[in-house]
């Protein structure tokens, strides 16, 4: 299974942040959520720190794109193999960016992608 940071996490179960982390789970990953503030998510922990995550697989992102600089420098410390640019948070620019470092960048929808089998 893939060790998943999901960032944006909230608490809303209205969220796809929320739902994402949920079905993760439910589908066998280990899931981290970092957001804005700290909660749960079921019971899933969710942290507002920005601490080091080891040997994570997939970031999955739920920030819009006017807020991502922020966190650019964290989400490339984690090494992820890939990172997940949820529909709404499309950015060419930090795409370039993890490209540069090796990273996958697939446009796409995580609840879709672990409901047809390819996450």
């Amino acid at each position: 299974m893939k060790k998943t940071v999901v960032i944006g996490a909230s608490d809303n179960p209205e969220r796809y942040s929320n739902l994402a982390a949920r079905r993760l789970q439910k589908y066998g990953h280990e899931v981290i959520a970092v957001g804005l503030k700290d909660g749960k998510i079921g019971d899933i922990p969710m942290t507002k720190e920005r601490k080091f995550i080891p040997d994570v697989d997939t970031v999955t992102l739920y920030v819009g794109p006017q807020h991502q600089p922020d966190w650019y420098e964290y989400i490339l410390s984690l090494k992820p193999k890939r990172i997940i640019f949820n529909p709404g948070t499309e950015n060419p620019e930090f795409e370039r960016m993890a490209n540069e470092k090796g990273i996958e960048t697939p446009m796409a929808c995580t609840l879709v992608m672990l409901s047809v089998g390819n996450y």
